[in-house]
């Protein structure tokens, strides 16, 4: 039986995204240990505040503040905090409906265990030393023993005018995903080829095409492929595109901006694979340069792909592979 082949894998990246006027107030506000919320036409208190009416679409500025003490509506409990969670320790997920506000806010709850939470409980926030204008400056919520005040939610709401110094006009949020791949049968195949520096794809029974790297089907005709086929290890630019920017992985790499990224049609493919191209200056890559992979000692697949010295490839030769 063939060895299961897995791998971790990490996608990340930073999403930045710029304030608009009652956001940045909300967040400026955390950071000044305040807690601001939106006021509704109907006179709902919305936390976290939005900018638009859910209601009737209509933009809303009329900002409020809300009490630091709240009610837990409901809750889940986390016996495992995972990398990057605001705790290290157990906790609760929960939503807080702080007072004077009409909906729940999502943060989390540091309790001993399950045992210690439940919906109604009441509990405060618990400030970071340290604030920045994010919603972890609420760095979790704790139980409260002071009983909720029966009186109008207006009672707990008092204007704001949204004004702070040094107002958090835009945040960066990072992104990541981490999960174990699992390659089919067919990429399994392509994985094992790339190993003894060979490129194989797989090739449709109807169509006759041969696709690299092989998905176990052909996305023209829809049957199954199984029969391997060795393709390259030259081929041809298609298409290809100058990258100005420096990226964390490439520079990793010890990659200097700008280099070439290109679809590459190898021989025998009937579908472009993706490369970098090296060898030669940026501005004298073109469609059609014949190009060969190089290999490190250490790679798992071409570390790039320079120029073979052969004439260029005829537009009509990979015109359909564009």
């Amino acid at each position: 039986m063939p060895e299961l082949l897995s791998a971790p894998l990490v996608v990340e990246f930073p999403f930045t995204r710029s304030l608009g006027p009652v956001q940045s107030a909300f967040l400026t506000g955390l950071r000044e240990r305040t807690v601001l919320g939106v006021r509704t036409s109907d006179g709902k208190v919305l936390v976290p505040p939005v900018e638009y009416d859910p209601a009737t679409a209509e933009e809303i500025r009329d900002l409020v503040e809300v009490g630091a003490t709240g009610t837990v509506t409901t809750w889940a409990w986390n016996p495992g905090p995972r990398r990057g969670q605001p705790l290290t320790t157990p906790f609760a997920w929960v939503l807080v409906k702080l007072d004077g506000a009409d909906t729940a806010l999502l943060h989390v709850l540091d309790a001993p265990g399950p045992d210690d939470v439940r919906s109604g409980l009441r509990v405060r926030i618990r400030w970071a030393e340290e604030r920045t204008g994010a919603i972890t400056d609420i760095a979790y919520f704790e139980p409260d023993d002071t009983e909720p005040d029966d009186t109008e939610p207006a009672a707990h709401v008092t204007g704001h005018s949204g004004v702070f110094d040094d107002a958090v006009t835009g945040i960066v949020t990072p992104a990541r995903l981490d999960y174990t791949y699992s390659p089919g049968r067919a990429q399994s195949g392509y994985i094992n080829a790339l190993a003894g520096r060979k490129t194989v794809g797989e090739r449709c029974p109807s169509c006759r095409k041969v696709y690299v790297p092989p998905r176990g089907a052909c996305p023209t005709c829809g049957v199954a492929t199984s029969e391997q086929v060795e393709v390259g290890p030259r081929g041809t630019v298609t298409t290809y595109c100058i990258v100005n920017i420096k990226a964390a992985h490439t520079a990793n790499l010890g990659i200097e901006v700008p280099y070439v990224y290109a679809h590459i049609a190898l021989d025998g493919a009937d579908l472009a694979l993706h490369g970098r191209i090296g060898g030669i200056p940026y501005d004298q890559v073109r469609m059609g340069l014949r190009v060969e992979p190089v290999w490190t000692s250490s790679s798992r697949h071409p570390d790039h792909y320079r120029p073979t010295g052969e004439p260029d490839a005829d537009y009509d030769q990979y015109k359909e592979l564009l």
